[in-house]
């Protein structure tokens, strides 16, 4: 019987990898900023501040203690010399206030009544540093001072490049200012209710003429 030899197979190529077209990398995902956290001493000096106002305002300044503003900021007294040096520096740092008015050149003469009635409706209602710092001004001389020379110092540039006689200014500037301080103790440190409910166009349109005519007409 023949030997059946065996049949010789073809060798069957690999398949060849089709080449693959790089994947694109997509850029790496960018994270936000982290947000700076506020400081320790920044959180401190805030805290006793904050305190400060508040006993200056209920004890005066000669009652107010060191040792008992610094059991209200919940710190040791230490530390409020270490930031103040002392309760006058303190009470300074308390008093230090910044208007933040308009260059005078940037207001209108034509509305500066209204625009100055505007500029303190808000500071007084979305910062309660300065209806506190008010309270220290109404109970303390030295308080009362630092709040004359404030709005002296921050409200007679207004009034110098706004009135018709340059020697009228420190008069007018005053009177403009017992407008707007009368307003925000009638209205945020002695609450009358009348003053309290009065929406805030209808301060305005009261207040507004009578700032204006202060700073801008001529002398009665």
């Amino acid at each position: 019987m023949p030997v059946k030899e065996p049949s010789a197979t073809t060798p069957q190529a690999s398949p060849q990898a089709s080449p693959r077209s790089p994947s694109p990398q997509s850029p790496p995902s960018q994270s936000p900023p982290p947000q700076a956290s506020p400081r320790r001493s920044d959180i401190t000096r805030t805290a006793i501040l904050t305190a400060a106002r508040e006993r200056f305002a209920a004890d005066g300044y000669e009652r107010a203690t060191i040792r008992a503003i610094a059991k209200d900021a919940r710190i040791d007294p230490s530390m409020v010399m270490r930031y103040y040096g002392s309760k006058e520096g303190l009470f300074a740092a308390v008093l230090d206030v910044d208007l933040r008015l308009p260059a005078p050149e940037r207001l209108n003469r034509q509305d500066v009544g209204h625009a100055l009635v505007q500029h303190f409706l808000d500071l007084w209602e979305e910062n309660e540093v300065f209806t506190a710092v008010l309270r220290v001004g109404v109970t303390n001389q030295a308080g009362a001072e630092r709040m004359q020379a404030i709005f002296r110092d921050q409200l007679l540039p207004i009034s110098l490049h706004l009135c018709p006689d340059p020697e009228q200014a420190p008069v007018r500037a005053a009177l403009t200012a017992s407008q707007l301080l009368g307003l925000a103790l009638a209205r945020y440190v002695l609450r009358f209710p009348p003053a309290v409910a009065l929406p805030r166009e209808e301060i305005v349109a009261w207040l507004a003429p009578t700032v204006q005519r202060y700073l801008t007409a001529p002398h009665p």
